[in-house]
């Protein structure tokens, strides 16, 4: 799966040191330059821009081509990239969570992420505990989807929690013989 990451979910992932899902979730994923510019500014908190410095081998840096296509509603330098970058890779989602974007990402066909599905999908394959992880969101500055929606993830991940129990109490163990 290609995928394209922007600013905000690298950021608040590692932030709350979660980052590491996203490896998990999607294989490599790729930034433009002006990402990786973005999560080192000097407001950036500093765990950000430690983590950027010794990134791992599946965030990659790519310089996006602006050529391939021109906003028609207006949006950061970082979205403009990144929507440049997926559409140079044919890829198949871009990791966002600016709504002013999303109209854009449409426009342009492109399959877009947030970061509370992002969080939903990995808790789908227990790679974090959702209600702890959201938890953690909510000591950051990220600007939180509004309480019902929250609530409405949680309850999801509740269900699925509460129907796997229920598969693995009727799955019979196997002797080992």
């Amino acid at each position: 799966m290609i995928t394209v990451s922007n600013t905000t979910p690298l950021r608040y992932l590692i932030e709350i040191e979660k980052v590491h899902i996203l490896e998990s979730l999607f294989g490599r994923v790729f930034i433009p330059e002006k990402v990786a510019e973005e999560l080192q500014r000097p407001k950036t908190p500093q765990k950000v821009k430690d983590w950027m410095q010794s990134r791992p081998h599946w965030l990659e840096v790519k310089k996006a081509d602006l050529s391939i296509f021109t906003p028609q509603k207006k949006i950061n330098d970082g979205e403009h990239e990144a929507f440049a970058l997926a559409l140079m890779l044919k890829a198949d989602a871009v990791l966002i969570d600016d709504k002013d974007a999303l109209p854009e990402a449409r426009r342009l066909n492109l399959q877009t992420i947030s970061l509370f599905t992002i969080l939903e999908r990995a808790a789908a394959r227990d790679l974090i505990v959702l209600p702890q992880t959201v938890d953690e969101m909510r000591k950051t500055s990220f600007r939180l989807p509004p309480e019902d929606e929250i609530q409405a993830v949680l309850e999801r991940d509740q269900k699925r929690k509460k129907h796997k129990a229920r598969k693995k109490k009727k799955t019979p163990a196997r002797k080992l013989s």
